[in-house]
Formats: C-alpha cells, sequence, structure tokens
C-alpha cells in the first residue's frame, strides 16, 4: 500500500483513550481502520474510547466481538467493529457483512492480518507497541486520510498548547461548506464550540481569473468571522466570543451560545422566536458599521460590496444547475441564458437607491440560536456570518422569512413582514414601496441560487440531503414572482418549463 504514515508516543492510557477521541472527529463513511498489536497493546482501549466519542456516551456497552466477530453500533457514523482472531478463512470476511458495513459506514479490526488480503487497500493501519513507559502508535494510510487524522491532531496540540489539557471534544456538526464543529468539555467543567475552518482551496477559475468562492465574496479564511465577530458585539449584539484562535490554521475557540434554536421540537418555527429574531434584524438595519474592520492580529477586513457580478455568479447556478436537472440533462440553450441574465441585469439596475447595510447572509434558523437567559435582541444569538456583505438590508428579511430550511407559513411570513416594517417605521424615514421591491427581487435572486445549489450539492458534491428544500425553494419563487417587477423572470420561467410551487408541501 503507497502510503505516509506518522508515529506517535502515548505515555498512559488517558492518552491511548484521548488518541480514539481524535480518531473519531476524523473518521467519515467507507473508512477502514485495522488496529494491530500484541495482546494488551492497547488495541481494545483505543476501539472502545473511538465507540464512546461516536456515541456521546462514556458509558456505552462495548463488549468483545471475539466470539461473535463483529457488533453493529447505530451512532453518528455507523460502526461495525470486527474482532478477527477466530476468522477460519478470509472469504468469512464477506459472509459476515464486511461489504456492506464499509459501503454505509466506518469498519473498525482488530487482528487485521486474519484477513489476508481481503481487506481494502486504502484502509488506515493503526499499529500499537509496547514501548518503555507507554506505547508507540504508527498510523499509515493513503495522504487524504491521512491528513483528516493529522487535522484532528493538530486541533489537539492547540487545546493543550492554550491550557486545555485534557479536554474532552466531542462531534457537533459540519456544514455545506469545509467547516466543522465541535464541542470541547473543559477539565473546569465548561463547554465550548471549536470552529474547525481550513482555508478554503480555491477552485478553478470560472471568469477573470477568478473562482466562484472569490466572485460571490465566500469566506477564503477565518479572518472575516473574526472581524464581524467582534463588529456585531461591540454592538451589543450576540456573536460569540473568541477566547482563543490560531487564524492561520483556521482554528477558533468559541463562547458556547447554547443549542437552543427558533424552533419547536418537532422543527417547527416559534412565532415568538421568530419575531425576536425580526426585531434584532430591524435593529441591525437602523445600526452603522464600519467596512473596515482592524483585527487584534494587526490585520484589516474589508466587507465586500453585494455586486452585480456576485448576484449574477450566484442566479447563474439556476440555469447552469438547475434547468439541466429538470430537463434530464438538457443544457439552457444561449438564447435563453442572454435573455435571463438580461432580466437580472434590468432587476439589479432596479436595486439602485435601495438600503444597503451588513447582509449576515444566512439569516436563518440553522444560524440563529435561542437565548432564554438574555434580554432584548441579545436573545438571538448569531453564527455563521463569516460570508457578510454590505448589501440591501431586504436581502436578510428574506432569508428569516423565507426559511430555507423550515416552512414558515404564509399567515406567519406575512405577520412577521408587518411587525419588521412597524419596527423600521418607528425608526424614522422609512420608503416601504422600495422595500417591497426590493424585497421581492432579492428573495427571487436568493431563491434562484438555492434551486441551483441543491442540485449542485446533490450532482458535485454527492449531498443528497439538501433535495428536500426544493419544494420551499420554488414556493419561494412563487411568492416573489408576485410582484409586477418580476414580471420578466415569471414569463421567462414559463418559458423554460421552471414551475414554482403553489406551497412549500
Amino acid at each position: 500500500m503507497s502510503s505516509n504514515s506518522l508515529t506517535l508516543f502515548l505515555a498512559a492510557e488517558d492518552e491511548t483513550r484521548r488518541l480514539g477521541e481524535d480518531l473519531a472527529l476524523a473518521v467519515t463513511t467507507g473508512d477502514c481502520l485495522a488496529l494491530s498489536g500484541d495482546l494488551g497493546a492497547g488495541k481494545s482501549t483505543l476501539a472502545r474510547a473511538l465507540l464512546r466519542a461516536m456515541a456521546d456516551d462514556d458509558d456505552l456497552d462495548v463488549p468483545s466481538p471475539t466470539f461473535t466477530l463483529v457488533q453493529n453500533y447505530d451512532l453518528r457514523l455507523p460502526v461495525a467493529h470486527f474482532d478477527l482472531y477466530r476468522l477460519g478463512d478470509e472469504r468469512e470476511l464477506e459472509e459476515i457483512g464486511f461489504s456492506d458495513a464499509l459501503d454505509t459506514g466506518v469498519c473498525l479490526v482488530e487482528w487485521p492480518e486474519k484477513a489476508g488480503q481481503a481487506l481494502p487497500a486504502d484502509r488506515i493501519d493503526i499499529q500499537l507497541d509496547f514501548e518503555r513507559g507507554g506505547r508507540r502508535v504508527t498510523i499509515s494510510a493513503l495522504p487524504e486520510r491521512l491528513q483528516r487524522i493529522e487535522r484532528k491532531l493538530a486541533i489537539r496540540r492547540f487545546l493543550d498548547g492554550h491550557g486545555y489539557h485534557g479536554s474532552i471534544r466531542r462531534h457537533l456538526t459540519g456544514d455545506a461548506s469545509t467547516r466543522a464543529y465541535e464541542y470541547v468539555y473543559t477539565t473546569a467543567g465548561n463547554r465550548l464550540v471549536l470552529m474547525d475552518a481550513p482555508r478554503r482551496p480555491n477552485g478553478p477559475p470560472i471568469r477573470d481569473g477568478k473562482p466562484y468562492s472569490q466572485i460571490v465574496h465566500l469566506a477564503e479564511d477565518v479572518y472575516p468571522f473574526v472581524a464581524i465577530a467582534l463588529s456585531l458585539r461591540e454592538r451589543g449584539f450576540s456573536a460569540p466570543r473568541i477566547f482563543e484562535s490560531d487564524c492561520e490554521a483556521g482554528i477558533l475557540l468559541l463562547e458556547d451560545l447554547g443549542a437552543e434554536t427558533i424552533l419547536d421540537e418537532n422543527g417547527k418555527p416559534l412565532p415568538e422566536r421568530y419575531r425576536a429574531a425580526l426585531a434584532c434584524l430591524a435593529q441591525m438595519h437602523d445600526t452603522a458599521f464600519d467596512r473596515d474592520i482592524s483585527l487584534p492580529c494587526g490585520q484589516v477586513h474589508h466587507v465586500p460590496d453585494y455586486d452585480r457580478t456576485a448576484m449574477k455568479m450566484e442566479v447563474e447556478l439556476l440555469i447552469d444547475w438547475h434547468l439541466p436537472w429538470k430537463r434530464n440533462g438538457a443544457p439552457a440553450t444561449a438564447s435563453e441564458r442572454t435573455e435571463y441574465l438580461a432580466i437580472w441585469d434590468s432587476l439589479i439596475d432596479e436595486l439602485e437607491g435601495t438600503e444597503k447595510t451588513l447582509v449576515l447572509r444566512d439569516f436563518h434558523s440553522p444560524n440563529i440560536l435561542w437565548r432564554a437567559s438574555e434580554g432584548g435582541i441579545r436573545r438571538i444569538g448569531l453564527i455563521d456570518f463569516q460570508d457578510a456583505m454590505i448589501g440591501p438590508s431586504a436581502y436578510d428579511v428574506v432569508s428569516i422569512v423565507q426559511d430555507a430550511r423550515v416552512t414558515v407559513e404564509r399567515d406567519l411570513a406575512d405577520q412577521l413582514m408587518t411587525e419588521y416594517l412597524t419596527l423600521r417605521r418607528a425608526q424614522g424615514a422609512f420608503d416601504e414601496g422600495t422595500f417591497f421591491k426590493t424585497w421581492s427581487i432579492m428573495s427571487a435572486q436568493r431563491a434562484c441560487k438555492l434551486a441551483g445549489l441543491w442540485v449542485r450539492l446533490l450532482q458535485r458534491d454527492k449531498k443528497p440531503g439538501y433535495m428536500k428544500h426544493m419544494p420551499r425553494t420554488l414556493w419561494h419563487l412563487g411568492v416573489a414572482l408576485e410582484h409586477p417587477v418580476l414580471a420578466p423572470l415569471r414569463e421567462w420561467c414559463v418559458k423554460a418549463g421552471i414551475e414554482t410551487a403553489e406551497s412549500a408541501l
């Protein structure tokens, strides 16, 4: 097996358990971890720690599969724990479901040498050996897999180096980008959140020598997150405090704003909390923000404009991804593309003179936390704002009223709009007619982007789960197209066969 390797020295059993926790954060579907070593070398300790970390249950019963050969666990990822000590023939591996387990989750294999050549060549080999004063662990794998493990070990060193030695780490969540999040439980009993956000690799240049991420102003590192967090906190909003950071490595240790959301236990909107989120947004839209934000490290982050180029590049997702998907692979014609982009040029012209403010960009239920013990705008915890820009204030109102992940029924959406407008009128001069026109244009812009993004995540990124949001997104587009200014886009959608839904169901 062509591989790279790394070697660790573990002085105590606690360190072996921590390595198991770190590996639990690194593994993904299709990984086979082959644990080799003499009796008592720590294979079972490592396997047990990995399983308990993935279960987030320190008391999880992990019986030895010596006699059953395999023990299956339904965890964050399905894990099949194999002990092949009693395997008589490598062909038996298929009889006990090895291939199926690897296709759907993670395989953890003790005594892998008993399998002969039956284990995959791209496995992760973990060799545990006794050494004076502890154990030596050698991890060998192909570069992509080893890099994942090295990243989690680097985060452990970051925590140890900032006084958090012995902390317990647990998977929190990942998102549609390369970011991932962990809970960190300190020895003092506190729970923090760690952001694991390595620098975004630039994709291929697609226009004017720039990749998609630069054209639409997506954050390429954590500096924008740090800058926006500082700016929000200085103005009294609930963004997480940053306790420790390595911005170049893309590691931030953050305040935990809690796990309570603005949804009920069934994932439905809680009207009171949505209203509080709109009140927070109204306050934000009446607050001045700096375009250039100085960071403690000496860097200055310039908040980019939500400009014509970015808006048009995003709406092209509909014509590049959604339309071919709708047509079983047939792309848009040249005339369809020309007409579509000309319509958007005219709609963006209509935004001239509209109110511009800080746009958080994804101000919807996954990124809004409920802080019941706080008051006023501080009840709304804000996260995932690293892509913030200066643009039409109506955009974030679209994001929450037309929540991309949750159905906000039309009656509630109308009530939220009314309450937001009441708050804005109370702040002073406010042009409702211009706002409604802008809201409709930005609603259509966001819906066109998402209708294409869901397909791109399905086809390019192999993330099919987002397609469940498509009916809701098309419903949002239909609502936006009710405004007279959207008549040309409405007619184009009809001709192109883009069917806007009458409801989110």
